[in-house]
């Protein structure tokens, strides 16, 4: 029997979609303004730990004895690792030095990391539209990295934060790779709450393991400044709630169930709306506007996506 085709775009299953774009482009946002109050590594700790009390009550089954979690922990580990552990701390990584907007067109370079990782690592086909288009994206990737004066290639020299971000995109399409390969209980995969709580149960302890990394290199390796790691206010106690629920769960939630209506290929259009998101927010909160290499970036790797996921006649 052949699956079934997706539903036509409804206007509540964009609404869906929408969400997810714009929780991540907030997560750019907010992730700069706390840059100065909170080291990166911390900070990333910290948000899915509110995450996992959240989590608890809705599948905290997941934790008990017998458990298909413990059953598959080496695999669970591995996804905790590359999602709650490492994107997302490399992302808080990457705004210490870098915008938002640059920071969400940087990622958008996930289509090579994609052909990459699948390539090598899984033995996926490479199509060649998925190449045309993933030369597209990157060159917008590109267009960013060197503001758009192509007489920069020359000296082209990364701001801390576009490296670490380049990094994180593959450590995202090495996890979206193991996505594929659904091997755990059926239980677990389709409850979502079920699903985030393993992961972030066992990215927690690399997590932790990570910031106590953090800690022993700001208080006795560099150069102790004497002042608190971490400068508490109402404001970045907000900020930490709202990474939580909106960018963790939120975003996590509605992704998944416009995904089942729409399809993949449709989704995707929508998570490429981040960059523009965090252009606006950049510009209404920061006072970083967007400029023109900016906009042409985005129309780049756009069409690149709309390149690589073009079936064939």
């Amino acid at each position: 029997m052949s699956a079934p085709h997706p539903a036509p775009l409804s206007l509540s299953t964009a609404l869906l979609l929408l969400i997810p774009p714009l929780m991540w482009a907030g997560n750019a946002v907010v992730g700069r303004i706390a840059a100065p109050w909170i080291p990166p590594v911390t900070f990333n700790l910290l948000r899915w730990i509110i995450a996992f009390l959240i989590l608890l009550p809705l599948a905290g089954w997941v934790l008990r004895r017998g458990s298909p979690l413990w059953r598959d922990w080496r695999r669970f580990a591995w996804l905790g690792l590359f999602a709650v552990a490492g994107y997302n701390m490399l992302q808080y990584l990457a705004l210490k030095t870098s915008t938002p907007i640059n920071v969400t067109l940087v990622a958008a370079s996930m289509p090579v990391w994609m052909l990459v990782v699948g390539r090598l690592f899984f033995r996926a086909p490479v199509r060649r539209q998925a190449v045309l288009g993933s030369v597209l994206s990157l060159t917008g990737v590109v267009v960013v990295l060197t503001q758009g004066d192509w007489r920069q290639l020359g000296h082209l020299q990364l701001v801390p934060g576009d490296a670490w971000m380049l990094l994180a995109a593959f450590v995202w399409a090495c996890y979206s790779w193991l996505l594929t390969r659904q091997n755990e209980a059926p239980e677990i995969r389709r409850d979502w709450a079920a699903f985030l709580l393993a992961q972030t149960t066992l990215g927690l302890g690399w997590a932790g393991l990570l910031t106590a990394g953090e800690w022993l290199w700001l208080t006795q390796l560099a150069a102790p400044t004497g002042a608190p790691l971490i400068q508490w206010s109402w404001a970045l106690a907000a900020i930490l709630l709202f990474v939580a629920l909106g960018p963790s769960l939120l975003a996590y939630r509605c992704w998944g169930t416009g995904v089942q209506r729409a399809g993949p290929t449709i989704a995707a259009f929508f998570s490429n709306l981040t960059p523009l998101f965090a252009a606006l927010m950049s510009a209404a909160f920061l006072g970083e506007p967007p400029r023109l290499f900016h906009a042409v970036a985005f129309g780049l790797i756009a069409l690149g996506i709309v390149v690589s996921s073009a079936r064939r006649p």
